[in-house]
């Protein structure tokens, strides 16, 4: 990403509308797509640890992304004027999510990625089957990032939800 680019992304801020919040999605949701293809064509690569690498990146930079899209980054968070920071962190807790507002680690995504673990195992045993088994871990790389970036694209939206409500209770 260029200087420029990461400067007025960090500054960004969350989204002031609802119809805002449906156009963030839809791109990040593409975005997710993209990601999960790239992860199933990994998969099919016959090289031991190659796909794990692989996903554990896709899903390190997708979830990064989508947190900057919405404006949930923890630069981004900080930025934001007291309450509207306080509401945010309210949303990001009452949600759940470990994922929105925080940086994406390495160890963070690796714990994601443990919660669809039974998936990747067959996958990383089904891919050795020649043809039948390599189609079947890239459709299960495909499935398991594809979930795991929709469900942070719902954190991530309603958590922007909670924080216009809050703003247009405060009106």
């Amino acid at each position: 990403m260029s200087g420029t680019k990461a400067a007025r992304s960090a500054s960004a801020p969350l989204p002031a509308t609802r119809r805002d919040v449906e156009a963030i999605a839809r791109r990040c949701r593409r975005i997710v797509t993209r990601r999960a293809l790239v992860a199933a064509g990994a998969a099919v690569v016959p090289i031991p640890g190659i796909d794990l690498a692989v996903d554990l990146g896709m899903l390190m930079k997708m979830l990064n992304e989508i947190n900057e899209a919405f404006g949930l980054t923890p630069a981004q968070l900080e930025a934001l004027a007291a309450r509207r920071r306080v509401t945010a962190y309210k949303a990001i807790t009452a949600i759940g999510s470990s994922y929105v507002g925080r940086i994406v680690t390495r160890e963070l995504a690796l714990a994601l990625l443990k919660s669809v673990a039974r998936r990747i195992a067959t996958k990383t045993t089904v891919k050795y089957v020649p043809l039948a088994g390599q189609a079947l871990a890239a459709g299960i790389s495909f499935a398991a990032i594809k979930y795991l970036g929709d469900r942070h694209i719902e954190d991530c939206v309603a958590v922007a939800e909670r924080v216009i409500d809050a703003d247009a209770r405060r009106r």
